[in-house]
């Protein structure tokens, strides 16, 4: 079973409803959750946050967090997590933020950086992951893990 499949399950058997906020991804993950069919019982929406302005005036990320942390960083990340789960009142969410490539690297966050968080009602864990210098390839990874890191999350709970 691919673990949105895994995900879909838990989602339908508990009755509850996801959603996305989405950077570096693109909107990969919902792509992915939605192209199930039933999707509709379970999927809520997403939220492309590609510019700062978006995280900060959709999602509630916090401005002095971008200008101190960056975008692609834990504390960012982890609020657009809550912020996506408060606009759109979803039980389980997943965030990305990341350097997907060929450019955008700065001292210290290499191409292939990228911060994911999962949330689960009140619970919330976030990981930073080195992917490659590939864009799609990073895409594609980091949806990937935003999905395990949720699965994971979801099965402990």
């Amino acid at each position: 079973m691919s673990v949105e499949e895994e995900i879909a399950a838990l989602l339908l058997e508990r009755h509850l409803m996801i959603g996305t906020a989405e950077s570096c991804t693109g909107g990969r993950i919902a792509n992915i959750l939605t192209s199930r069919p039933g999707s509709s019982s379970y999927f809520k929406g997403g939220i492309v946050a590609y510019c700062n302005e978006v995280k900060r005036e959709v999602l509630g990320v916090s401005a002095d967090d971008l200008a101190t942390f960056g975008a692609v960083s834990q504390p960012v990340v982890e609020q657009m997590a809550r912020g996506v789960q408060r606009v759109l009142a979803c039980d389980c969410v997943v965030a990305t933020s990341g350097i997907a490539g060929p450019g955008g690297a700065v001292p210290g966050k290499p191409v292939g950086t990228v911060w994911i968080a999962a949330a689960y009602g009140p619970k919330l864990v976030s990981h930073c992951f080195h992917f490659s210098k590939d864009r799609l390839g990073n895409i594609e990874a980091a949806a990937g893990a935003a999905l395990q890191l949720l699965c994971r999350l979801m099965k402990e709970s």
